[in-house]
């Protein structure tokens, strides 16, 4: 389960691409992002795939900068990473905890799973 620090680096720049409003509105970006079994447990307590997801940050209005502080990467196997962090929309109270998987497909990182939890800015 050795994940090099090289491939670490990338699924955080990846993770923290989708915090990216330019991205976000992309959705041919988006779409490479995730991988197509994608689910999401939202803050609000609804469940997202992948199509939902790419539709709504289509959708979404520009926001402010959103920052990523107690990034941690897991490896769970050679090619599924753990990724947990606590995000924080600047100019702003509020903060999320929030968990990604992402899987190794066809050479290229891709995210299979989030979920976002509502929480108090530490």
């Amino acid at each position: 389960m050795i994940i090099s620090p090289t491939e670490l680096a990338l699924i955080r720049r990846l993770e923290e691409e989708l915090l990216k409003p330019e991205i976000r509105r992309s959705a041919n970006l988006v779409s490479r992002l995730l991988a197509d079994e994608f689910i999401e447990f939202g803050s609000s307590g609804a469940i997202y795939d992948k199509r939902c997801i790419v539709e709504a940050l289509q959708q979404e209005a520009p926001s402010t900068t959103v920052r990523m502080v107690d990034f941690t990467a897991r490896p769970l196997t050679s090619d599924i990473v753990l990724v947990t962090y606590r995000s924080i929309r600047e100019g702003t109270c509020k903060s999320h905890l929030r968990s990604s998987i992402w899987k190794l497909i066809a050479d290229q990182w891709q995210m299979i799973f989030h979920q976002g939890t509502p929480s108090e800015t530490s």
